[in-house]
């Protein structure tokens, strides 16, 4: 952590140290999110290598950030928690979120386009309340993304975490959701609506009518989505 030491004493800088390394502030994010084990958190931060993953968990443990522990019942598996130091760290790393949302251009922003997070993101953030009380099975195709990225599946079913699966889980599909990547993005950042991209032809839902009049109350929306942006 010391490499590249700003070599001063306030307090802005040395917490800059542990905290401004590159990856640092979204791999908190994710454990805020709720990610707490290896592959979960790799799944959060896709472009991240896993060794590079691995050194900042270690420099988080080693500044008091995260704790590592062993899984109960689950021998040789190991599971990161933050810490209190860690916990405190929340409302800076939404600040962060908030911020960006608010000043970032948005143009900017939607040509960095992973599906892979976006449906990560997505089935962590679904709200089930709107859904019917039985297991409802969205597939999500985006036309435009790579082909190993290109087909999803979200399992919703009462009392149970969201699955989400990336090869067809065998379940009779209750909707098809079918857009480009860059809509989703858009509608998940708050950017964007399912009625506008229904009513504009950027997307189609084919289905449980139900479930496609209550996309926009259910679909996982970005935490700061509710945020307006700002001219400066």
């Amino acid at each position: 952590m010391t490499q590249g030491s700003y070599k001063q004493f306030c307090p802005v800088a040395m917490a800059a140290e542990i905290l401004c390394t590159r990856w640092t502030v979204v791999l908190l994010r994710e454990m805020i999110g709720g990610s707490t084990r290896f592959n979960e958190l790799r799944r959060g931060v896709t472009r991240m290598s896993p060794a590079l993953l691995s050194q900042r968990l270690k420099d988080l443990e080693a500044a008091g950030i995260v704790a590592r522990t062993k899984a109960d019942g689950e021998p040789g598996v190991f599971e990161y928690h933050l810490t209190r130091a860690g916990r405190e760290l929340q409302p800076l790393v939404e600040g962060f979120g908030i911020w960006g949302q608010r000043w970032v251009d948005s143009e900017m922003s939607l040509q960095n386009l992973d599906a892979q997070l976006l449906m990560w993101d997505m089935r962590r953030n679904l709200d089930p309340t709107p859904m019917p009380r039985r297991r409802s099975t969205i597939h999500f195709r985006y036309k435009d993304a790579a082909p190993a990225h290109r087909a999803w599946w979200l399992i919703v079913a009462p009392g149970a975490e969201v699955d989400l699966c990336s090869i067809d889980p065998g379940y009779d599909v209750d909707l098809y959701a079918s857009c480009d990547l860059r809509t989703m993005t858009a509608i998940w950042m708050g950017l964007d609506t399912v009625r506008r991209a229904l009513n504009e032809n950027r997307m189609e839902l084919v289905g449980d009518q139900m479930l496609a009049k209550n996309m926009q109350a259910w679909l996982g929306l970005s935490p700061f989505a509710k945020e307006r942006k700002l001219v400066a």
